[in-house]
């Protein structure tokens, strides 16, 4: 059996940390450029209207990869906690829950998605003349779904047992083939919309065959074993409940985006659709390396917990919440001051560019904190505490944004400055509760006093 899961107890925990931490964001930061390139490509080889059907898909990729996280979040913090316990015996029984669970939920999405593509692109906010991109784009992606949950769920995996490179390698392997044929699909070919989806199904495919041949390896804690792959409600029942959280997150931000274009498409149509599809790929950007470093931070909270090691838990919290704000004060301040020609980059409209940097800008104006609360939900994600981690998880999307769009252009008379301002106002209020959220569990498990 391998030695590597065991440091997490054992090793500097600050080393340990950047560790662990450091190949997730890049693996993550390299994601957010993807995202960025994506819709350069499609802005500048297909047009405004490329990346307002684009922005339109977003929303139910995300809701789809929501279930994806739940279930990888869920058996990964669960497979942590069973080796800081040293139950390793359990922990190929806990991830073939998730290998079956994951590709069920892909097979059903895909199905549903294809067969209800147009539907589902209206609910969503597709305008008449918004539609025909959305639909080009979502039909091959909804093909894709069939091995993306996999992708996005087992990720975890790698990582629960320390091998935070390996999952680094799996993703940037997607990432390139991604980026590379979104240039020859999109320009040489004029493939428009169809080409830049079927790269992306491509991209995942690939990290697909990377996570097959690590998994079949037997020198790994998690193998892929076909006698494992069957759902026992003794596993699943407390690992969803932890992975909910994750689930939570990125469906509550599909929810609030239906609200969102719905409302932008009402207060100045198809352009502020498109504003926001931009500025959406960019705070994804600045959000993703907060995510690796909340990746990185998990496993060592994780299997902590589980060894009844309260030091190293406030000890790698307090480097997250360190780490974390130090990356969002110098990011807000690189785009506040590049707001037009990062958002340029994107589009040449002058209609565009006219609203959306000075929409970035408010946008982003607070989001120096988001690496507070999400420190906070990955910590309590880890510890397996299911409800406090689900209530960070939609507080931003759905109890905070939500609201607020509704409420500021309408109520306030704002106009569409109250959506732009909604987000600011959402994440002060959102780092508040969850610091509050944290000192309440420390103290209920002594890990303060």
């Amino acid at each position: 059996m391998p030695e590597k899961h065991k440091e997490l107890g054992t090793a500097n925990v600050n080393r340990l940390l950047l560790k662990l931490s450091f190949p997730s964001m890049i693996a993550m930061f390299a994601n957010a450029i993807y995202n960025i390139v994506d819709t350069i490509f499609v802005g500048r080889g297909i047009g405004a209207q490329g990346i307002a059907g684009v922005a339109i898909v977003l929303p139910v990729v995300a809701i789809v990869s929501s279930f994806a996280h739940m279930i990888g979040i869920g058996t990964g913090t669960l497979i942590s906690r069973q080796l800081g316990r040293k139950e390793e015996e359990k922990v190929n029984r806990t991830a073939g829950n998730g290998f079956l669970l994951v590709i069920l939920v892909g097979a059903f999405f895909s199905t549903i998605g294809f067969i209800f593509t147009d539907p589902i692109m209206k609910a969503f906010g597709a305008t008449p003349t918004i539609l025909p991109y959305a639909h080009d784009y979502g039909k091959i992606v909804f093909i894709g779904m069939l091995w993306f949950p996999f992708c996005v769920s087992t990720n975890n995996y790698l990582r629960a047992e320390g091998n935070a490179r390996d999952a680094m390698n799996a993703m940037l392997l997607g990432i390139i083939v991604n980026v590379v044929l979104d240039y020859i699909f999109i320009f040489p070919l004029q493939m428009g919309m169809q080409g830049a989806a079927l790269a992306t199904i491509l991209g995942k495919f690939a990290t697909l065959v990377y996570l097959i041949l690590y998994f079949r390896q037997p020198n790994h804690v998690i193998n892929f074993k076909f006698r494992c792959l069957r759902l026992n409600k003794q596993v699943l029942k407390p690992a969803l409940s932890v992975g909910l959280s994750g689930f939570g997150m990125r469906s509550s931000s599909s929810v609030a985006n239906v609200v969102l274009n719905h409302t932008l498409g009402a207060l100045g149509g198809d352009m502020a659709i498109a504003v926001f599809g931009v500025i959406y790929k960019i705070t994804l950007f600045f959000g993703m390396p907060l995510y690796g470093l909340n990746q990185g931070m998990q496993p060592i909270v994780g299997f902590n917990f589980g060894a009844d090691n309260p030091e190293r838990i406030k000890r790698t919290i307090k480097l997250g919440f360190m780490y974390a704000v130090g990356y969002g004060i110098v990011a807000i301040i690189f785009f506040q001051i590049f707001a037009e020609p990062i958002f340029g980059l994107f589009t040449k409209d002058q209609n565009l560019m006219q609203e959306g940097p000075r929409a970035l800008r408010i946008i982003i104006s607070m989001m120096w904190l988001m690496g507070i609360y999400q420190t906070t939900m990955g910590a309590h994600q880890a510890m397996g505490q299911p409800r406090a981690a689900f209530v960070l998880a939609i507080q931003r999307w759905v109890l905070l944004v939500t609201p607020l769009v509704l409420i500021l252009p309408h109520v306030f008379n704002l106009g569409i400055d109250g959506v732009w301002l909604a987000f600011p106002l959402a994440d002060f209020l959102g780092t508040i509760i969850a610091l509050i959220f944290l000192f309440v569990t420390l103290r209920r498990r002594n890990i303060v006093r």
